[in-house]
């Protein structure tokens, strides 16, 4: 008895093509289940120490019927979300904020042109404000990281959101500070 005969089969009762084609998907299980490849996260991160930092955040035309609530929601709830770039970014502390006069540009009869404040009575609930925020962030080459991986940066379009409220800004500065 041959070990092959014509029509390919091994002993006259198994094709070689189906021999092959088991071993194969053998192959194929015993890879996947025994050897799955890298995890996609590792164990290893490295711990990377965080500094404390200072934001200073531009916000444009915020209207609101009466800031000394939004003022006093700054004072008590002390965190805000922040959302950089439609992503979580962690928390942030609310530090102080201040308000900057709206005024409007005025010609002098000599030529010359004063800023005095805009008299239209709309501007009451408009305010352009500068808030102070507070967190830890990673120093990097390219910049500063804050916790979730998210890089700020001056420029950088920010959303802050507390109990009361939810604006957008601009990161206008960022300061490191000594741990």
């Amino acid at each position: 008895m041959k070990i092959i005969d014509s029509k390919g089969r091994l002993f006259g009762k198994l094709s070689l093509l189906d021999l092959a084609a088991a071993c194969v998907i053998l192959l194929v299980v015993v890879g996947v289940f025994f050897f799955p490849g890298t995890p996609l996260t590792s164990n290893l991160v490295a711990q990377t120490k965080q500094q404390p930092i200072e934001v200073q955040v531009l916000v444009r035309g915020l209207s609101i019927a009466n800031y000394d609530v939004l003022a006093q929601a700054f004072k008590t709830e002390k965190q805000a979300d922040i959302v950089i770039r439609n992503q979580p970014a962690g928390k942030v502390s609310v530090l102080n904020s201040k308000v900057l006069p709206r005024t409007t540009t005025v010609p002098q009869p000599d030529g010359t042109v004063k800023a005095l404040n805009d008299p239209r009575p709309e501007i009451v609930m408009i305010r352009d404000l500068i808030l102070t925020l507070g967190s830890k962030a990673e120093v990097t080459s390219t910049g500063f990281v804050l916790s979730g991986s998210k890089k700020i940066k001056i420029g950088s379009s920010i959303q802050l959101q507390g109990n009361i409220y939810d604006f957008s800004g601009t990161v206008i500065a960022i300061d490191a500070k000594e741990s």
